[in-house]
């Protein structure tokens, strides 16, 4: 599974003497995939624990926000009209009334003349049109609380630093929508709303198998002719950071009954399955040959490089997706496939890593017949803070360190050829989140 030496690793099934012969577009698989992607039940979770994930509901507020007019600063509330006539050399003096601290209600009536101390937060009394900051107003008598006398300079316009009732929204109105990914200021948001709780999708349980009799886990040496398997945690890896619920069921080993065995009981316990290696052209596909016999296998081939051997399809209502041996063929696959099928299942309506445009910083070999994803890292540079992409030294489809340090895939559509230094190419961003502005 994890290697190039997976790569003799295939079907059991007659294909005909070019297997290549089944090779889909991406696009077209990928169209395939999110086709038959279902979205799993709704649960309510606290407010906070829902950030990151998308609601699966309207959500409406039960008050106005905020509920009521509350001054934006500590200071003065007054009528704005007595001070139509403030200047530096006609101040006005007002006689403070009352103190007003947030969580406290100043329930005395205040006419022309007097003014209340307010701070930030606080509801401001009732008829009172307008506040001015404390930094501006001249304490002439006692400590500026009630029974002090203050004078103003300058007139304040009604409505000054005062937060309407409502600003924010109305009793009724959605607040936020389905779909919507909330953020820890969302979260915050929800809350003012009167939601403790909020519908979401639960995280997919994603089962994960490694084929392949040569694989060893990390915790073991290997012999002559094992390899530790390294698709299983960058899978599960993958798969959390997905948001998904990864459960990873082991590796198997090519026996056509254990490996059977334990795809029947990912596909009763899991939303998806997910297996690496045993995809190529070889004697040892029995997942295929297990979902041609139970499920319904909907592509076995797609034109891309790395890992064209990708097997989609359906074990009763289970997604089964069968991904290369080859780490960096694991991971395109994942990435193309995988991630924005479990982002669907989610609720997520953004499914796709951004794409920016980069100019190669050298010479890209490149024959037409598939699309390449290419292993590379982009970055500013020069003067002009030029995106500049840089491809990994080696495409080596078996090593995970270029992947590890990069951050993008250069991608080459199937007709594309050669690409010269100073051109400028697509590149696929998977550090970056999916609907991120770049």
């Amino acid at each position: 599974m994890d290697g190039a030496s997976k790569r003799g690793k295939g079907r059991g099934m007659a294909r005909g003497k070019n297997p290549d012969a089944n090779m889909i577009p991406v696009e077209g698989a990928r169209r395939i995939v999110l086709g038959c992607m279902r979205s799993t039940e709704v649960r309510e979770v606290p407010a906070w624990q829902a950030a990151g994930l998308p609601l699966a509901a309207d959500i409406e507020t039960d008050i106005d926000l905020a509920p009521f007019a509350n001054s934006a600063m500590d200071g003065y509330a007054l009528h704005a009209e007595d001070l139509a006539a403030a200047t530096a050399d006609g101040p006005v003096v007002l006689d403070v009334v009352g103190h007003e601290a947030a969580g406290h209600v100043f329930e005395g009536e205040v006419g022309h003349g007097q003014t209340v101390r307010i701070m930030t937060g606080a509801p401001v009394p009732e008829g009172l049109d307008g506040v001015v900051k404390y930094e501006v107003v001249e304490v002439l008598e006692g400590d500026g609380n009630e029974g002090s006398r203050v004078s103003f300079t300058a007139p304040a316009k009604p409505g000054e630093n005062i937060r309407a009732a409502g600003l924010e929204a109305r009793a009724g109105d959605v607040v936020m929508a389905a779909g919507e990914v909330v953020t820890p200021a969302g979260a915050g948001l929800l809350a003012n709303a009167g939601h403790a709780f909020v519908p979401v999708h639960r995280a997919p349980r994603v089962g994960i198998i490694s084929l392949g009799t040569e694989l060893v886990d990390a915790g073991a040496v290997p012999a002559r002719g094992q390899i530790r398997d390294v698709n299983g945690p960058a899978l599960m890896a993958s798969a959390r950071e997905a948001g998904a619920e990864p459960v990873f069921y082991g590796i198997a080993p090519d026996d056509e009954e254990r490996i059977c065995e334990l795809v029947r009981r990912a596909a009763s316990e899991c939303d998806v399955v997910v297996t690496s290696g045993g995809a190529s052209a070889g004697d040892y596909d029995y997942v295929t040959a297990l979902i041609e016999r139970e499920g319904e296998v909907l592509f076995d081939r797609v034109s891309i490089k790395p890992g064209k051997a990708v097997t989609f399809g359906l074990l009763g209502e289970t997604p089964f997706f069968g991904l290369s041996g080859n780490p960096a063929g694991a991971f395109v696959g994942f990435e193309l496939f995988v991630r924005p099928a479990l982002r669907k299942m989610m609720g997520h309506t953004e499914l796709a890593r951004p794409v920016q445009e980069a100019r190669a910083t050298h010479g890209i070999k490149k024959r037409p017949g598939r699309a390449a994803y290419n292993r590379a890292r982009v970055e500013r540079a020069g003067a002009d803070d030029e995106l500049e992409v840089m491809q990994a030294p080696t495409q080596n489809s078996a090593l995970l360190v270029d992947l590890h340090r990069g951050n993008c895939l250069v991608m080459l559509d199937e007709d594309a050829g050669r690409v010269e230094a100073g051109e400028t190419v697509a590149v696929l961003r998977y550090d970056v989140p999916e609907g991120t502005v770049l």
